[in-house]
């Protein structure tokens, strides 16, 4: 069944302001994802840490639950619980005027942010699938969100959790498998070949300067873009983050927001480059062959 089969065909206004208001609240869901899984990564660790070294760990991250879903949400600064009506995306930012209304602590533009951008991602993806099996839009918007997630992530912590990455990589070759051997080939080639890629550089790069370039999360990640778009998807997405990143980095060290020798996370270029390839591919390598 393709979107044509669903409502969105013959009542297209509604159709898309349905999927917008759905990108809207898995945007808010994932500002709850940008925030907290670093946090509960950091607590895992460091009870892996005490229990290698044989050490007490700190009896409040024992004795406090703290999960995705609990404790409810709250203002991170005062520790409030905050209402439904401070929870409606983007909107309750606007009536608070980016405020908190318990503590008046500002609250971060990227809540918004987030939000905005995944319901704006979630309304292009329904338009580009929209002949396309609904399965494959719903595969593909389960990969969307999961790029924004990581690429929040990455910005703040320089981190891209594989809890994130890893389900996608396998999903990416479970869509492909059951779309045709072609599709699979170009998926499993993209996964191999995007993870030896900076694999490769990665080493190289160590061995000339004796520094790390980048992280093992980038390798996963573009094996992870790789196995949702194919191999051939590998070169634009590199071209566009390598670009990018060396002008923001550029950008960043005039400005003094980034010292010299200081790390910069790449892996947002790489994530805005799978979807621009995702979109503009075909348009990509027809440019080169001019």
């Amino acid at each position: 069944m393709s979107i044509l089969d669903t409502g969105l065909a013959a009542e297209p206004l509604l159709g898309y302001s349905f999927l917008g208001l759905l990108g809207l609240l898995v945007g808010s869901f994932l500002n709850v994802v940008i925030h907290r899984l670093p946090l509960m990564l950091q607590a895992q660790w460091r009870q892996e840490c005490a229990n290698f070294l044989q050490i007490e760990s700190v009896a409040a991250e024992k004795s406090t639950r703290f999960n995705l879903a609990w404790p409810a949400s709250h203002c991170p600064q005062c520790a409030h619980p905050l209402t439904a009506l401070d929870n409606i995306p983007v909107v309750s930012y606007l009536l608070l005027k980016g405020r908190c209304r318990y503590c008046n602590g500002a609250i971060k533009a990227s809540y918004p942010l987030v939000e905005i951008s995944t319901c704006i991602l979630t309304l292009m993806l329904a338009w580009h699938f929209f002949s396309q099996p609904l399965a494959l839009l719903v595969a593909f918007l389960l990969w969307s969100w999961g790029l924004i997630a990581l690429t929040w992530i990455d910005a703040r912590h320089q981190l891209l959790p594989d809890h994130i990455t890893l389900p996608l990589l396998w999903l990416g070759l479970i869509v492909n498998y059951f779309q045709g051997s072609q599709y699979f080939n170009q998926a499993f080639w993209g996964a191999v070949v995007g993870y030896m890629l900076l694999w490769s550089l990665y080493w190289v790069f160590k061995l000339l300067t004796g520094k790390e370039g980048m992280g093992y999360g980038d390798f996963k990640l573009l094996a992870m873009l790789g196995a949702w778009l194919g191999i051939t998807s590998l070169p634009p997405i590199l071209l566009f983050a390598s670009v990018t990143g060396a002008l923001y980095g550029m950008i960043a060290r005039l400005s003094g927001r980034l010292c010299a020798g200081q790390p910069m996370p790449f892996g947002p270029f790489l994530a805005v480059g799978g979807l621009i390839a995702l979109f503009a591919e075909q348009a990509f390598w027809q440019w080169l062959s001019q």
